[in-house]
């Protein structure tokens, strides 16, 4: 009888480690809430952000203005910007942040960028038109996917295309992770974290073993946290801390995203961050938590 009763206290024991551990679980789907003064240092950052000359930055705060229900503000602050510029890259910003915004009339401007063969913009098309979610009848797209010569533009296009729903294109995405070329590998673990599953975890964790470079390995690690991995997850602290400004933007971002709630502390404290992109993040990234998680 013995040996049956202690059979019998394991599987107590074990049945309650598993309650605890299921417990202690955060329901990272649920808004964390912000104090309202909090809130309010986010959307002045954010605006100071998007009224600012640090092009890509303002950008990063239309973003994140827009996310947080003040989209006829970005309207209003990029309308006119859009005409006069001329950099076909920087175009693409603002016909991005303009149609996320509601602007739809601003979305022929990406296709009209991508079509050009000659234009320094056609990589920022693809990455924006993959951003929005936006196809249009697929044959831009479908040409920038078979220009062999051009990796990072094809990368975006497929990456694009992946998210309209070509599975082809996400197969041939996924396979390139294994590239010898690093920047290659990045744009995959970019594209990835808004197209992978748990079934891209394995693979990406493979590369992050054997990456040496701080950047390649920041990018890597935040895809495995939007992905669900809760070692990377928590991984995303150190990097806010990092000396590099480069990574403590890509962890910011990535702490809203991957909906690491138990960062958010730290997240508060780079409002006082001396670059201005890890301030425009940190304050996404607060007012992204405070919201309920968006299905992807």
């Amino acid at each position: 009888m013995k040996p049956l009763r202690w059979r019998f206290l394991y599987l107590v024991v074990a049945l309650l480690s598993v309650g605890l551990a299921v417990a202690d679980e955060v329901d990272r789907a649920k808004p964390v809430a912000l104090p309202p003064a909090t809130r309010d240092r986010c959307l002045k950052t954010l605006r100071a952000g998007l009224a600012s000359d640090e092009f890509w930055p303002a950008m990063h705060a239309a973003e994140a203005l827009t996310a947080a229900g003040t989209g006829p503000e970005v309207v209003a602050a990029l309308t006119a910007r859009l005409p006069d510029e001329s950099n076909d890259q920087r175009c693409c910003g603002l016909a991005r942040e303009l149609v996320r915004a509601g602007n739809r009339e601003s979305l022929p401007v990406l296709f009209e960028v991508l079509a050009e063969p000659t234009s320094i913009g056609r990589i920022h098309a693809a990455e924006s038109l993959y951003k929005l979610g936006e196809t249009g009848d697929g044959e831009l797209l479908g040409d920038a996917f078979r220009q062999i010569e051009v990796a990072q533009l094809r990368l975006m296009a497929a990456a694009s295309l992946a998210r309209g729903g070509n599975a082809e294109a996400l197969a041939w995405l996924r396979g390139q992770l294994t590239s010898p070329d690093r920047a290659v590998r990045n744009t995959v673990a970019f594209g990835l974290a808004g197209l992978g599953n748990a079934s891209d975890v394995p693979p990406l964790a493979k590369a992050l073993a054997a990456e040496t470079d701080p950047l390649a390995r920041a990018i890597l690690t935040s895809t495995l946290a939007t992905l669900g991995d809760a070692q990377a997850r928590k991984a995303l602290a150190a990097l806010l801390a990092s000396k590099d400004p480069a990574l403590r933007v890509v962890a910011a971002e990535a702490i809203g995203r991957s909906r690491a709630v138990e960062h958010q502390a730290l997240l508060i404290e780079r409002f006082d961050d001396a670059v201005l992109d890890v301030r425009v993040r940190a304050a996404q990234a607060l007012l992204v938590l405070s919201q309920p998680a968006i299905e992807r």
